[in-house]
């Protein structure tokens, strides 16, 4: 096979089209994102917030009858965004620790998320799409909601981007500008909640903190400045996602899978190369 067939042969069936261009939104969606969850330390909140929205997914399956196919946006946001909202009001007084408050919330809506789905009768499989995602099964509309959802973290992150900038480094001097703190903090953990709904289906609930983390740790790696930590990590996020499903093709591997093993392949090969630069220097 020339090099050529290699790359054009996956493309030629329709569902796997909408499965690269799915990678390519969610992976630059979660790179963005992620760079304000990796500077501000809450990749924990990510991990449950990612396992938080179960509960409303599995609402979902059942309003659609057991049919892991059908739109399972709506509630997985709906849950989401319930979850952030509790997690900041339970940390607004600084009465209970925000590891304590992510924890609390993590189990209780991902345990309800198993009790909902194991009412129904078969639930094995399709729990296990949800989980780990069904990258090939994102339908024409599915692919618009994760557009849809995208444009509007972008424009909310592009319009404050200054503001969430300084609430992520100096909360004195957000305190001091008399910027709303609070309301930015709660705004940007709905956001992180409508990024991961937004690539559910893409590497499931249980691989999807990978997609979320990882390249804004390895662009943290490589830079300082945010700015340029977002152009790095939107271009591994991105990058990572297409080779990741290139492999999952040739090899048979799950998708989801894949797509995390070369994210991680990646950290892991800049890791050791700036490990190996600042030995030299020294």
């Amino acid at each position: 096979m020339d090099l050529a067939s290699f790359f054009s042969e996956p493309l030629s069936y329709a569902f796997i089209q909408r499965g690269m261009l799915a990678l390519i939104i969610v992976g630059g969606i979660n790179a963005v994102v992620g760079c304000f969850v990796v500077v501000r330390g809450m990749a924990f909140f990510g991990d449950a917030l990612s396992h938080a929205i179960l509960p409303g997914v599995a609402l979902s399956y059942i309003a659609s009858g057991g049919n892991v196919q059908s739109n399972l946006f709506v509630g997985g946001l709906g849950a989401g965004v319930i979850s952030a909202i509790v997690i900041a009001w339970l940390t607004r007084k600084q009465e209970l620790k925000e590891d304590s408050a992510i924890a609390i919330v993590f189990v209780t809506m991902f345990a309800l998320g198993i009790a909902i789905v194991s009412t129904q009768a078969s639930y094995t499989a399709d729990l296990t799409h949800i989980l780990f995602g069904s990258i090939n099964g994102i339908s024409q509309d599915d692919l618009l909601t994760m557009a849809a959802l995208t444009a509007i973290v972008l424009l909310v992150i592009l319009l404050l981007f200054k503001e969430f900038l300084i609430v992520s480094f100096d909360l004195s001097l957000a305190h001091s500008l008399r910027l709303p703190v609070q309301l930015l903090n709660i705004l940007l953990l709905v956001l992180v909640a409508v990024t991961i709904v937004a690539s559910m289906q893409a590497v499931g609930i249980a691989l999807m903190l990978a997609l979320l983390i990882t390249p804004a740790a390895t662009a943290r790696l490589l830079v300082d400045r945010i700015h340029h930590m977002i152009l790095i990590a939107t271009l591994v996020g991105i990058v990572s996602g297409i080779v990741g499903f290139y492999a999952s093709y040739y090899l048979d591997i799950p998708s989801g899978a894949c797509i995390v093993l070369t994210l991680s392949a990646i950290f892991g090969l800049v890791y050791l190369l700036q490990s190996g630069w600042r030995r030299l220097r020294e």
